[in-house]
């Protein structure tokens, strides 16, 4: 009999969902713009400053990013309108806000 679970558990996020592990994520400047904004965020803000820079080092932190940046600078990045992403949204049932 095998020890190995039924369903496989997604791999952890590159950086904690905390602000401990965003901050080690960001760098310089950056970290210390994060500090300041979740220091000045009232209580019930400061779940969206949390939100908001963990996608930051998320994004910093992404092995792909060179890639995506260089996407970016050669204008050959797909991208898509809000209008088809609205549509996507809608058609999944999800909110579109």
């Amino acid at each position: 009999m095998s020890a190995q679970p039924i369903h496989p558990h997604p791999e952890p996020d590159r950086v904690p969902r905390n602000a401990e592990g965003i901050a080690a994520a960001l760098e310089g400047e950056r970290r210390m713009e994060f500090y300041r904004e979740l220091l000045a965020a009232a209580p019930e803000d400061a779940e969206g400053v949390l939100r908001r820079w963990w996608c930051e080092a998320m994004l910093d932190t992404d092995p792909s990013g060179d890639r995506f940046t260089e996407a970016v600078l050669n204008g050959t990045l797909p991208t898509k309108s809000v209008a088809a992403a609205i549509a996507r949204r809608q058609a999944a049932g999800l909110p579109v806000e």
